[in-house]
């Protein structure tokens, strides 16, 4: 063979091979900053306002998003437990994009007031088992609140009061049905009502 066509064919295979056998993976995030402005109450839910996720690589892949914290900041960093993202795990083929919506749910004791700043980041899912890793490929939103002092009893309070706006009617008709069952109870123990036959 030609000494030209072996060093032309060795230039295609270096160039051209890479491109073919390793697609990239991209991520994007449609938020940049989310500022939470009421303050939040320990024992409380709150729903932040949705981030879309997009894929912007040429790779399909499944994503997720997760909660970081920085160091050498002013704010506290947020409990990534306290976060819930739905859906969790979602795939993008290229080009797509998801809606994904965070919420904070604040446990009843344990919660310092104060400033809170957290990255909530986006990312493929790491893939090991096909030798793929996404390592350094992230995208975040910038998410920034603050937590109101609040004893045992006022969380207590503030959770109750997060669940019946969560799940109303339904809370309502639960708490309807429960009073109605108590007072009838209680009236059927004072009073006895008899109906005679004539």
């Amino acid at each position: 063979m030609d000494k030209k066509f072996i060093l032309l064919l060795a230039i295609v295979i270096i160039l051209v091979l890479p491109s073919l056998s390793f697609g990239k993976i991209g991520v994007g995030v449609g938020t940049g900053k989310i500022q939470m402005d009421e303050p939040l109450k320990p024992g409380s839910i709150y729903t932040i306002p949705p981030i879309t996720v997009f894929n912007t690589g040429d790779e399909a892949s499944n994503y997720q998003i997760g909660v970081e914290g920085r160091t050498n900041i002013p704010e506290i960093i947020p409990n990534e437990n306290w976060f819930v993202f739905e859906p969790e795990i979602f795939y993008l083929e290229p080009g797509q994009s998801q809606l994904v919506q965070p919420k904070i749910v604040l446990p009843i004791k344990g919660v310092k007031p104060g400033d809170y700043f957290a990255f909530l980041i986006a990312s493929p899912v790491q893939d090991f088992k096909g030798g793929r890793t996404s390592i350094g490929v992230a995208a975040a939103t910038k998410l920034y609140f603050t937590v109101v002092p609040a004893n045992i009893f006022q969380a207590i309070y503030y959770r109750f009061l997060s669940l019946y706006a969560r799940y109303h009617p339904w809370s309502t008709i639960i708490l309807v049905i429960t009073l109605l069952s108590i007072f009838i109870t209680v009236f059927r123990k004072k009073f006895k009502i008899q109906i005679a036959k004539k």
